[in-house]
């Protein structure tokens, strides 16, 4: 079922820790987010792209990465990682990456979200029966929580999509 349009406005989210971990994990790759960004928008009109992404206690090559997502037209937000005592590391962006995407709901016909975590049903759920809009989830399938799968109205699975990986 094609759901798109050329006149939608689409809003891109992605969680770059969970793709970049679930491509290095199963393919021993990382992903091509030029053409990622490419697919998923898919002759619409791409309104804005927003990578999640937290900086580590070792930036060996971070901030080279952090360009190459930035000439990718990804606008970046960053957050340090937490250190707690004892040593319990949290690195998190659900909750602003899901405030991000509600707050602009009201001028995207399409909110497309790039994880497979299943914490963010709710957040489908919410844009897609309380706001009207279409959500579609770009994930890797064989690592993507099937309640998030069941939850969208468009499950892109990058499994199938071999230009979406780029072998090291």
């Amino acid at each position: 079922m094609n759901l798109s349009h050329k006149n939608q406005r689409v809003g891109i989210f992605i969680d770059i820790q969970n793709l970049y971990h679930c491509a290095k994990h199963l393919y021993h790759g990382r992903v091509n987010y030029k053409e990622l960004i490419r697919s998923l928008v898919d002759n619409r009109q791409l309104i804005r792209a927003i990578g999640y992404v937290v900086k580590s206690e070792s930036a060996e090559g971070e901030a080279a990465f952090f360009e190459v997502l930035e000439k990718t037209g990804i606008e970046l937000r960053v957050k340090d990682l937490q250190i707690f005592a004892g040593g319990v590391k949290k690195a998190d962006w659900d909750v602003g990456m899901a405030v991000d995407a509600i707050r602009m709901a009201s001028f995207l016909d399409v909110i497309i979200l790039a994880t497979g975590d299943g914490d963010f049903v709710p957040l489908v759920e919410y844009l897609k029966w309380g706001l009207g809009r279409q959500v579609e989830v770009a994930a890797f399938g064989r690592s993507t929580s099937s309640k998030l799968k069941e939850a969208t109205d468009l499950f892109i699975d990058l499994d199938s999509m071999p230009k979406i990986i780029l072998k090291r």
